[in-house]
């Protein structure tokens, strides 16, 4: 049924609806409550009191999108620019948190320093890539011109204010640096890690060789299993809700315009000259490289071209969807140069698009009226279940869905949203349970348990099995032929890599290795996925003393670095936890 159709049989219904409404607010518009209402919050939030506003947080996420638009030459999605607006929030929050811990700890920068970052003898970064000569030396002159032009006034406070803002952080990033020394034994370490190696020779005791049959997990120990553990099974508020979706995918009258589009380019192709610019002027999907090549080195899908003469364009070839055609533009010594020209088929932005957002409105606006899973029966389409988590981007089978995510947040149950629209369909929700943060009830994580207990006792099974194997053996020989097992060789094994040839991922082996000695025999050692008895055939431990100063220099500036990253986002997150955040987003930029 349409959308007019419905609206003509609901018109008494409506009519005295709006009758009421009018009534009530009649009444309501002298006690000024909209006046109250209309205020709302004055800032999209604050930190610790210092107030982020609607506009800076529009500058920001407007920055991101320019950027992203130059980026790829094309407009940012729906549920990207959702993204952005959330990256935009966390780095407005973050900005202002460290700013006030600079300002608690009296990391500041003075007029004097930054007057000697413009005008001083080793000038800001910024300032001598702009008044540089072709000597490399400060152009004195055109600075003091440019700082004294009455119309470059508002550029230079900009200026200032960045370069203040720089420099201050730099401070406080020596500041943390002072703090996260890297001692010469760390760099030793490091270094030992980068360049020791050892060959070994080693038998294999999987886990796998023991069946379910030798293991049993009683209820006793999953329960006990479960009160030790309940971190372990923790999860974020959940929602759990019914959708239908509206698929963005191009329909046949789109594939056809685009294949009659790149059509209509075939005979400029053939006159062309220039094909980087007419590949850029047309914006072909595809890129034009002005090189020879041999007919045995052309993908499959290209090797229509091999059948054209010289100066010749192909027919419209449909390629995984998308229409080419192809222009051989010369042939020598057995290569050819050739121009392969495509569309990416996408769905029209007007005739598709708009019409898909036109019947997910309507939908959303009838579900409300007569029920979700009704309105979607009598339409025909297939309602769909799904779970989201809270502040996750993701939805499984729906994929990346940030916009969907924070509508959902602000929900109550039995809501249906608007239209939303995400970067491969329209999507119409109800939210049909929310689920508080918590640990997961034992029923739902039972077998997780049981598997995790069964794996256990294998492990120990395994590695039981092993040293009894092992006792009354003197070499890797005899052991492999009391246990009818292979001897497997690895070589090069390197200190601070995690797999062994042969047997995969296994990092506290490797680890295990380099703590014996060369013709050395361990016990039973217990890995990730098996036993192991391994035999030392040779290992070489780098000696820290042969370290040069530049490799020196260079461990230690890698384990500064990865120390910095580590800290400052553990230091934010404290930040975070310990400061007074009020987020506003959800009551000023609903959509």
């Amino acid at each position: 049924m349409g959308a007019m159709s419905k609206m003509r049989n609901s018109t008494p219904i409506i009519l005295w609806v709006l009758i009421f409404s009018f009534g009530i607010l009649w009444v309501l518009q002298d006690t000024q409550v909209f006046d109250a209402l209309a205020g709302g919050p004055a800032y999209l939030g604050s930190v610790n009191g210092d107030n982020i506003t609607h506009e800076e947080f529009n500058n920001r996420v407007s920055y991101y999108v320019d950027q992203y638009n130059q980026q790829t030459d094309a407009p940012m999605p729906s549920d990207m620019r959702t993204n952005m607006e959330s990256q935009a929030w966390d780095d407005l929050v973050a900005e202002r948190l460290m700013a006030q811990k600079m300002e608690k700890l009296g990391i500041k920068v003075t007029d004097d320093e930054l007057i000697n970052m413009i005008t001083g003898d080793n000038p800001d970064p910024f300032i001598r890539q702009q008044f540089q000569d072709e000597d490399g030396n400060i152009d004195r002159i055109a600075l003091q011109a440019a700082i004294e032009a009455p119309e470059n006034q508002e550029v230079w406070v900009m200026i200032e204010q960045q370069l203040r803002q720089n420099r201050q952080q730099q401070k406080m990033s020596n500041y943390i640096m002072s703090g996260l020394r890297v001692s010469n034994s760390d760099i030793n370490k490091a270094y030992r890690k980068q360049n020791s190696y050892a060959d070994v020779r080693y038998i294999r005791f999987p886990y796998s060789e023991i069946s379910d049959d030798e293991i049993s997990v009683s209820d006793q120990e999953i329960q006990q299993y479960y009160d030790n553990n309940r971190d372990q099974f923790h999860r974020e508020e959940t929602y759990r809700f019914r959708y239908v979706a509206f698929d963005k995918t191009p329909t046949a009258e789109d594939t056809m315009r685009i294949r009659q589009d790149v059509e209509d380019l075939r005979e400029q192709l053939a006159m062309e000259e220039d094909y980087e610019d007419f590949f850029q002027r047309y914006q072909s999907a595809t890129q034009f490289r002005d090189t020879y090549i041999h007919p045995e080195d052309i993908r499959d899908e290209y090797r229509p071209v091999l059948d054209l003469e010289v100066g010749e364009v192909s027919e419209v070839i449909m390629i995984n969807g998308d229409p080419f055609i192809f222009k051989k533009i010369d042939e020598r010594d057995g290569e050819i140069k050739f121009a392969p020209f495509s569309y990416n088929v996408e769905a029209d932005p007007i005739a598709t698009i708009d019409r898909l957002a036109e019947e997910a409105d309507e939908f959303s606006f009838f579900a409300g009226e007569d029920g979700f899973e009704e309105e979607a029966d009598q339409q025909g389409y297939e309602v769909r279940s799904a779970n989201a988590i809270k502040d996750s981007p993701v939805i499984p089978d729906i994929g990346e869905a940030r916009l969907l995510v924070n509508e959902l947040e602000r929900m109550r149950r039995g809501n249906i949203t608007d239209p939303i629209e995400l970067s491969d369909m329209f999507v119409v929700a109800k939210l049909d349970q929310v689920t508080s943060a918590g640990p997961r009830p034992l029923n739902e994580v039972r077998s997780q348990i049981e598997n995790t207990l069964r794996n256990q006792k294998r492990a120990e099974a395994a590695v039981q099995r092993a040293r009894d194997t092992v006792q009354g053996t003197e070499t890797l020989e005899e052991l492999a032929e009391a246990s009818g097992k292979e001897i497997q060789n690895a070589n090069n094994i390197r200190y601070g890599g995690n797999n062994i040839s042969g047997a995969g991922r296994e990092p506290g082996i490797v680890g295990a290795i380099f703590g014996l000695d060369q013709g050395e025999r361990s016990g039973v050692l217990q890995g990730s996925s098996a036993a192991f008895v391994v035999y030392i055939e040779d290992i070489n431990l780098a000696d820290p003393a042969n370290m040069s100063s530049s490799e020196r220099n260079q461990i230690r500036q890698q384990l500064e670095q990865e120390k910095f990253g580590f800290f400052s986002e553990v230091w934010i997150d404290r930040l975070k936890r310990d400061a007074s955040i009020q987020d506003n987003r959800h009551r000023l930029l609903s959509r």
